[in-house]
């Protein structure tokens, strides 16, 4: 049965027993309240107007802070944890961990389940997760046939949400990404930190980790590994 819900500012879709819905639900309701900029009353919020100190913070916080400065060291600084303005902002790593907190709620079931949140995707088994067209939003780029290895693909672009991502050096020039990974915290963190690097944060990304890639340029050059396929 599929259940749909907004959470942080998109739609989640989600394909499991009915019973665990509220479950899921307060996954990303629990961690949209820590973190979110957009609640005044967040940690988050907080934190970025000087009245909270990150070691002041809940354990939650900085565990994930810790998690997402540890992925900037792994990218080269491609992906950021901290606005240009210093302000920290974990918006690139909170949506991915709701998602694998909600996967490890789902996993207790012992169903098949599937996670879609704003296009990030999280499946207990094989299916198949289409790849929507930058340049035509209603049709399909191309397909990713989820495995055991790889049952994570998330995708970052700016078609819809224009240009939110912190862009590092003269890494501006892919406007979608997609990478499918064996966790959905590498598939979103990689995503984002391709899309602000570049090609050489791509490279560098499938050299180093066990991950599945597609990137689309402005010009509509198309870079792709080999299990993506043209739908």
């Amino acid at each position: 049965m599929r259940h749909f819900f907004q959470t942080m500012g998109t739609v989640v879709s989600l394909k499991c027993p009915g019973e665990s819905l509220p479950l899921v639900q307060e996954v990303f309701t629990h961690l949209d309240e820590l973190f979110s900029l957009y609640r005044e009353d967040s940690e988050a919020s907080r934190m970025a107007r000087g009245e909270l100190r990150l070691a002041d913070a809940s354990e939650e916080a900085q565990e994930l802070y810790s998690l997402a400065h540890q992925w900037r060291e792994a990218t080269n600084g491609a992906f950021q944890p901290h606005r240009p303005d210093g302000v920290i902002d974990l918006a690139g790593i909170v949506k991915a961990e709701a998602i694998r907190r909600a996967g490890e709620t789902l996993e207790r079931c012992g169903e098949s389940w599937l996670i879609n949140a704003g296009g990030d995707v999280l499946t207990s088994g094989s299916g198949t997760v289409g790849i929507v067209d930058p340049f035509d939003r209603s049709g399909l780029l191309s397909q990713f046939a989820t495995t055991e290895d790889h049952p994570a693909v998330a995708t970052s672009g700016t078609t819809e949400r224009g240009q939110h991502i912190w862009r590092a050096g003269s890494g501006d020039e892919f406007i979608q990404v997609t990478v499918a990974a064996h966790d959905i915290i590498t598939a979103d963190v990689l995503a984002t930190a391709v899309m602000s690097g570049g090609a050489e944060t791509l490279h560098q990304a499938t050299r180093e980790h066990d991950i599945q890639a597609l990137a689309v340029s402005g010009d509509g050059e198309i870079l792709a590994t080999s299990a993506f396929r043209k739908s």
